[in-house]
């Protein structure tokens, strides 16, 4: 049975795809009491890893994209933390993003917002967020953005 929120990412046309395995050595999510830590997702898609550094090689849209990425992949973590369940969402609590970017790029925040804006089009006012948004020097395997979350279940 489809629940509320599959239902709305069905309705923008996404279906989350399996849960990836860690890349290294940690886990995809720790769970704590009603808490849940998912570790950093990086930017992917169907057609693999998004690279490049933001003020170089990619722009904000393409930035925008590479975190939107993020933010399915987190919610596909959530999911497989849930069992299968993505309705035991009770909301997201917060989102770190980290952009592979140029030392005179300042627009991390508007590559952010393709996650925060994809969380709160997918789930509403439970994808409402406290969120910081960083720039780094480089990120694993040349990648445009990682993006980790942590969030509240039921």
């Amino acid at each position: 049975m489809t629940g509320n929120f599959e239902t709305r990412l069905a309705e923008l046309g996404i279906t989350l795809p399996e849960a990836s395995p860690p890349l290294a050595n940690y886990v995809p999510y720790v769970q704590t009491g009603n808490m849940l830590y998912v570790s950093g997702q990086v930017s992917a898609n169907a057609d693999g890893l998004i690279i490049g550094k933001l003020g170089d090689t990619l722009n904000v849209e393409d930035g925008a994209a590479a975190a939107r990425a993020c933010g399915i992949s987190l919610l596909t973590q959530v999911k497989a933390a849930c069992l299968g369940d993505l309705d035991q969402l009770v909301r997201v609590v917060k989102l770190v993003g980290f952009v592979n970017s140029t030392p005179d790029f300042q627009d991390q925040p508007a590559v952010i917002n393709g996650c925060s804006d994809f969380m709160v089009e997918a789930l509403g006012d439970a994808g409402v967020h406290s969120r910081s948004a960083v720039s780094a020097a480089s990120l694993p395997f040349g990648v445009a953005v990682e993006i980790e979350g942590i969030f509240e279940l039921r």
